[in-house]
């Protein structure tokens, strides 16, 4: 038995991923999407278009927002960067693990005397990269055993969790515990493309392998109709996690 639409969405485990060139096309479909059934995404290009004033108005108008600006410099200027993204008011923020320990405590520590802390979380292996491109950046190893690694890293230096891809989250689930953070790009449902993710997996999949978040885009984005196909989706997780506790 399925379970209904207000069930599955007390805990929205959607993150719609904002990919638009102006404020205006991003603020008209989220103006569609209700803040109770998912989390919003701003990335780079929305961010250097439209810049923080997208980024308050959406928190304004009731929306968690991830600001995935993937932050990545010395520890300074990254813990800087991490209290200006906070002072907008987002809900989730991530760097990059591989800017190191030191870079990522710096971050963590900046955050901690907020009244109101942001989720940090750090980018473990992007989603897009496979082995051969590993390979091409001087790094021959695995890209599922080197992101457990820099999750390993993440979790010393005390953030939240990682952003991976959901065929590492089953592992990532068992060796970093139930706290532990776990959001997943490069989700499709299974009629959707794969578009330019080399690391796909279902809505369903990502959740029964222990994702605490899914970040979709042009599935919803590009939908005729993004509040259904969102809602179709927020089903399709409801009936997973349904499976996974009986």
């Amino acid at each position: 038995m399925s379970m209904s639409m207000s069930a599955s969405t007390a805990n929205p485990r959607v993150i719609v991923a904002l990919d638009f060139p102006t404020a205006d096309a991003a603020l008209a479909l989220a103006a569609t999407l209700p803040p109770a059934d998912c989390g919003l995404k701003i990335g780079k290009e929305l961010f250097t278009a439209a810049g923080p004033k997208l980024v308050e108005t959406l928190v304004q108008s009731g929306h968690r927002v991830f600001l995935d600006l993937k932050f990545h410099d010395i520890p300074n200027t990254v813990a800087r960067a991490c209290v200006a993204a906070a002072g907008l008011g987002v809900w989730m923020m991530n760097v990059h693990a591989s800017g190191g320990t030191r870079m990522m405590i710096a971050a963590r520590e900046a955050l901690a005397p907020l009244a109101s802390r942001p989720l940090l979380i750090a980018v473990t292996v992007l989603t897009s990269l496979d082995r051969s491109d590993l390979l091409e950046l001087g790094l021959d190893e695995d890209p599922e055993r080197l992101a457990l690694h820099l999750a390993a890293l993440t979790q010393g230096a005390g953030l939240d969790g990682v952003v991976c891809s959901a065929r590492e989250a089953a592992a990532m689930r068992a060796r970093f515990g139930a706290g532990f953070k776990l959001v997943t790009p490069g989700i499709r449902p299974a009629d959707a493309a794969a578009d330019d993710q080399s690391r796909v997996a279902t809505p369903a999949a990502a959740v029964r392998a222990g994702a605490s978040w899914l970040v979709i885009g042009r599935p919803i984005t590009a939908a005729p109709d993004p509040a259904r196909a969102l809602a179709q989706i927020n089903t399709e997780i409801a009936n997973a996690l349904e499976g996974c506790n009986t």
